[in-house]
């Protein structure tokens, strides 16, 4: 092949010496793209049905017979290799942090309308208010709802610690719907087991999704887990000792966690959005079915 002296094919006599990869001129290399014949070093081949080929033609999806995208690195769960794994657990943050700063500025004005609890009159002589009354919202809002500055410092360092790993291997968004059911899975499991007038807040019922899919990550991984387990277990001894924490959200929580990331990361490869999806399809029917039931004892 002649080479002309950019790195690309050209006419006339054949260029003496090693060839350089177009990409990255210092390396020198015998290898090239099957589909455009310029040279490519390891680094850019990307195996196609015959030989290789370099980056720029698997982008165009010219002679692949893949579409564009289809050989770009994936995580253990299929999602999309990042290049920020931690931007949703940045914006998941920030949205608690902002609200917290936002309840504490105009007080039960905001809080009252965003909490989660399942029947009660909030004001003297008002009308019943709650899930149970069709304000679904709260189910969603309550999982971004702080008092007390413990409350928020201890559920967003276990964001922060549990968040980017595993949005690193999950993809952004399959991490953003474990986090999302995780919390409104614990939500659901509170409205149906505690009293109907009992309010409940805090992120902890996705916190918890996260320690479940942690374990489940590290099994897959092979990772020593006794660090996790071991965490796992002392905030579940907190769970049930201390007063005022809704255990319900916790456990409903957790058991979201463990069945979406189970999901997740032992799908097999063939059937992964299927299992995926079957996973997310099966935690929501679940989660409407207890509302339903809730809602029925409570009408």
């Amino acid at each position: 092949m002649s080479v002309a002296q950019d790195g690309q094919p050209g006419g006339g006599a054949e260029q003496q010496g090693p060839r350089h990869c177009y990409r990255h001129p210092e390396r020198e290399t015998g290898i090239s793209c099957t589909r455009c014949e310029r040279p490519i070093c390891p680094d850019c081949m990307v195996p196609a049905s015959v030989g290789f080929q370099c980056p720029e033609c698997v982008r165009s999806g010219s002679g692949t017979g893949h579409p564009p995208g289809a050989t770009r690195p994936r995580t253990v769960a299929g999602g999309r290799v990042t290049a920020d794994p931690r931007l949703v657990t940045k914006v998941l943050v920030g949205i608690n942090v902002a609200v917290f700063i936002a309840v504490l500025a105009v007080g039960n004005r905001l809080l009252d309308p965003l909490l989660l609890f399942g029947q009660a009159v909030t004001q003297p002589y008002g009308p019943l208010e709650g899930v149970a009354e069709g304000q679904w919202w709260r189910l969603l809002t309550s999982m971004f709802l702080h008092q007390e500055i413990w409350h928020i410092a201890m559920n967003m360092l276990g964001l922060w610690f549990l968040g980017p790993p595993l949005e690193a291997a999950l993809g952004r968004i399959r991490f953003l719907a474990l986090y999302l059911l995780s919390g409104v899975a614990g939500g659901a499991v509170t409205y149906l087991l505690a009293a109907p007038q009992q309010a409940s807040l805090g992120a902890s019922g996705a916190i918890f999704g996260l320690f479940g899919a942690t374990a489940v990550l590290m099994r897959r991984l092979r990772y020593d887990m006794r660090p996790i387990l071991i965490l796992l277990a002392i905030n579940l001894i907190f769970t049930f000792t201390w007063k005022n924490i809704a255990w319900e959200a916790h456990v409903g929580g957790l058991v979201a966690g463990l069945v979406l990331a189970y999901a997740m990361v032992h799908a097999p490869r063939r059937q992964r959005a299927l299992v995926q999806y079957g996973a997310v399809a099966l935690v929501l029917a679940v989660i409407v079915v207890l509302l339903v039931v809730r809602t029925l004892q409570l009408g």
